[in-house]
């Protein structure tokens, strides 16, 4: 007797937007297979730039301070003292674009608003805001870094995204001609690794220069 067919997990008769990917309980590269696309788990091979910033020692003492006195029991609280500094610092260094509760619609299971949506000459960045579970956020992620592969007119293969609860902070990528998104296996923590992640959120929204002191 044949097997019958595996009952889909997206429903044709539904809308789904990207927060409700977060919402799902399946595995992620079962979601994600119905959007024809596969997951991988490795480290990604992120551009490098070898910028230098004056102004990194200042934002890490601003980091490490608010993280002492404000209460971040809210997603609210951690976009706006956590995550924007380094975003802006980011915008600043590249001179890039940030929108803010980006709105985008492709079909019926590709819609919604990316929180953060950063755009510079060469690249574009999609950053997820969570205030916990990162492993159901990478998939929000992942669904939102398919969509804008649709949304944008670019010719860049690779396009970069990160989910982070603000004081952790993931990376993944989407692959647009083979559909593989990568989620990267590197967790980078806020103060401690500020460095190192600010050097990759730089160099991913401008690979081809390399910076000095900013």
């Amino acid at each position: 007797m044949a097997i019958p067919p595996r009952p889909p997990i997206l429903k044709p008769e539904e809308t789904y937007t990207f927060r409700k990917y977060f919402d799902l309980r399946f595995a992620p590269a079962d979601i994600l297979r119905e959007l024809d696309a596969s997951l991988m788990k490795g480290n990604i091979n992120f551009p490098v730039s070898n910028y230098q910033n004056s102004r990194l020692t200042d934002l890490k003492q601003r980091l490490e301070e608010a993280i002492t006195r404000v209460s971040l029991t809210s997603e609210a609280a951690r976009r706006e003292v956590l995550i924007a500094p380094i975003l802006l610092e980011v915008a600043h260094i590249t001179q890039a674009i940030i929108n803010i509760e980006y709105p985008i619609e492709v079909n019926q299971y590709l819609r919604g608003d990316l929180d953060y949506f950063l755009q510079s000459q060469h690249q574009i960045l999609v950053v997820e805001a969570k205030q916990a579970d990162l492993t159901r956020g990478f998939t929000q992620l992942a669904v939102e870094l398919i969509a804008i592969d649709s949304w944008i007119e670019s010719d860049e293969p690779i396009l970069y995204g990160a989910v982070t609860t603000g004081d952790i902070w993931q990376f993944g990528s989407f692959q647009s001609e083979s559909r593989v998104v990568t989620q990267d296996l590197m967790l980078y923590r806020i103060p401690t690794d500020l460095q190192e992640l600010m050097q990759i959120l730089v160099a991913i929204l401008n690979p081809s220069n390399s910076y000095k002191s900013v």
